[in-house]
């Protein structure tokens, strides 16, 4: 299979890049480094630059991966929500580590998480829940997330259903929903630079609570 001849086989000349970026320091902590990469892809008017991948593994092995938005960032991890009966919420109940990217590509620039992975706290989980748009929250206790749907009009019976058991505005935290924190122990920053001599930056957590830092080649 050929690519489409028209299709560019490289952005490095685009004029909608955002080139000579600095690099990530090895003197920052970072989860500052983050978040000054992530409030420049806020300010460069990127589209959700809240997305990332999340990749996650069953208990023998097969990986899967998907797109979740990042909802909160701090010292103790990086936190997504879902529904803890979807695939990804059974693969870390049953298996919890994960691999996050983020991925700017105005910016040529992406972030890579790993780590273990808990549970937030039952509080943090509904105020955050309490905060999404009305038809969120109900969607929430519609979706039989993961599961085989027959026909699109079951998934409506459901949201009606809970339409009519919630009218107003006080919809409670469904038990099977809420959110998980990626705990790093590596994170990596990755600058694109002219003629793929990109630049890599790894933090590793040592047993101290200190970081470490390494560079590796493009």
């Amino acid at each position: 299979m050929s690519l489409d001849p028209h299709i560019p086989m490289s952005v490095e000349t685009s004029q909608e890049i955002i080139q000579d970026l600095p690099a990530a320091s090895p003197d920052k902590d970072p989860i500052v480094q983050f978040r000054e990469w992530f409030d420049l892809a806020q300010d460069a008017n990127i589209y959700l630059p809240e997305a990332m991948t999340l990749a996650t593994a069953s208990p023998d092995g097969v990986p899967s991966g998907r797109i979740v938005l990042l909802k909160s960032v701090d010292h103790r991890g990086f936190v997504f929500f879902t529904n803890y009966h979807s695939r990804k919420g059974n693969e870390l109940n049953s298996n919890p580590r994960a691999a996050l990217v983020v991925h700017w590509s105005t910016l040529q620039r992406q972030v890579r998480i790993e780590g273990n992975v808990e549970r937030i706290t039952r509080d943090e989980s509904e105020t955050y829940f309490q905060s999404r748009p009305r038809g969120s929250r109900i969607g929430a206790w519609a979706s039989r997330q993961s599961t085989l749907l027959n026909e699109r009009s079951e998934l409506k019976m459901h949201v009606q259903r809970f339409n009519q058991k919630y009218p107003g505005e006080n919809i409670p935290c469904p038990p099977h929903w809420g959110g998980f924190r990626v705990i790093p122990e590596s994170i990596e920053f990755w600058q694109g630079r002219k003629n793929r001599l990109h630049e890599r930056l790894v933090f590793n957590r040592l047993p101290s609570g200190d970081w470490q830092t390494k560079l590796l080649y493009p």
